[in-house]
């Protein structure tokens, strides 16, 4: 998903099947809507809310204070993801997450079957404000619409100068101008990622995870029920309105968005079921998910040295196929690498840095020998 804002301008990216491509290219671009866009950033919330439930499992096993350790943790992130998107990349979702993951501590007594309703709610307000926002966006003056269109498109001209053509410096100083502009975002991004963080903190807490045959039912209505119903409803928005022009939203454009976000729902938990009956198939790509935030951090790096004007320069010189060719190359790379590199290392770097940050000290990083050796 994130290929297109690194080859690109960041706000041109996740607008939809953009009208410029064709043949091949917009192909490739319709299947990324339709099969990824928002899915996979939901699937990763809900894994995240896991994780916060899975990680408070443990503290209260061993009688650790989680709290501590979970507030460490958050600030260890929102570090990261500060300097990853100030340094690296501006299209950052750790600093996002970080900040969400102090709410998600509020909820950790909360029964454990309000949680589907909560994040269900939490993330149907999401899509309430943005159809609010819309309708109130059709109450102002053509003029003001012609304003906004006009300030997005010098938005976008700006980053192509400066990520595309600039020196680091520069990139630098657009990366913090659209730090700020993210904020904004948060207002509808914000109740998404939490309600993803909830309803992932239930798929933990009620052992779903850990034991999915004791769950089958559950799994099965997702991939049979909510996969097709998500994917018919993607299908249906993409026809309605195929692209979200920059600048340009109005009541129906928040629609748009807001059918995309419940199918991206629907879809994710049908995902999320299909990566459970298919986890023995899997294993391959195991070590790249125990390296994650290692293999999400090295991708910025590699795709701005790539593609930005302060390394190779070939920003906006690749089509959209391949663009998806040379993410999957990547990813590839990534997954052999990740396998060798936890031949002789427990952890991934970052993953190494953030549990030092979280517990206060640094665990061993290599592996010991064999057992027997």
């Amino acid at each position: 998903m994130n290929i297109e804002g690194f080859v690109g301008p960041l706000d041109l990216a996740g607008s939809g099947i953009d009208p410029q491509w064709q043949g091949l290219d917009r192909w490739a671009d319709g299947l990324v809507y339709v099969f990824v866009q928002g899915k996979f950033f939901t699937l990763f919330s809900l894994l995240f809310g896991a994780g916060f439930a899975v990680m408070a499992q443990r503290a209260e096993r061993s009688g650790r204070d989680f709290t501590r350790i979970y507030l460490r943790r958050s600030l260890g992130l929102l570090g990261i993801g500060l300097l990853h998107a100030l340094l690296v990349w501006s299209g950052d979702i750790l600093f996002a997450y970080a900040l969400l993951s102090f709410l998600l501590l509020a909820f950790r007594e909360a029964p454990r079957e309000w949680l589907p309703a909560m994040g269900v709610l939490a993330y149907l307000a999401a899509l309430g404000l943005m159809l609010l926002l819309g309708a109130m966006m059709t109450l102002l003056p053509a003029d003001a619409a012609g304003t906004q269109a006009d300030t997005a498109l010098a938005a976008i001209e700006a980053q192509r100068q400066a990520y595309g053509h600039g020196s680091y410096g520069e990139a630098v100083r657009q990366r913090l101008h659209d730090f700020g502009n993210a904020f904004g975002a948060l207002l509808v991004v914000g109740p998404e990622v939490l309600g993803m963080f909830l309803i992932g903190s239930w798929f933990a807490r009620s052992g779903a995870l850990a034991q999915p045959e004791a769950h089958q039912r559950l799994f099965a209505w997702l991939r049979w029920g909510a996969m097709p119903a998500g994917l018919a409803l993607m299908l249906a928005s993409a026809c309605y309105q195929p692209w979200l022009a920059p600048g340009r939203f109005d009541l129906r454009s928040a629609a748009a968005y807001a059918a995309t976000s419940l199918a991206a729902l629907a879809m994710c938990l049908g995902y999320l079921a299909l990566g459970v009956r298919w986890s023995a198939r899997l294993q391959w790509v195991a070590p790249a998910g125990r390296m994650a935030l290692s293999n999400y951090l090295g991708q910025s790096l590699v795709c701005t040295l790539v593609f930005y004007g302060y390394g190779l320069g070939l920003f906006e010189q690749l089509g959209r196929a391949g663009q998806l060719l040379f993410a999957g190359l990547l990813f590839a790379v990534q997954v052999v690498l990740s396998r060798a590199w936890l031949r002789h290392f427990q952890f991934g770097p970052m993953e190494w840095l953030w549990r030092g940050l979280t517990y206060w000290r640094w665990p061993p990083l290599r592996r010991g020998p064999p057992a027997g050796a």
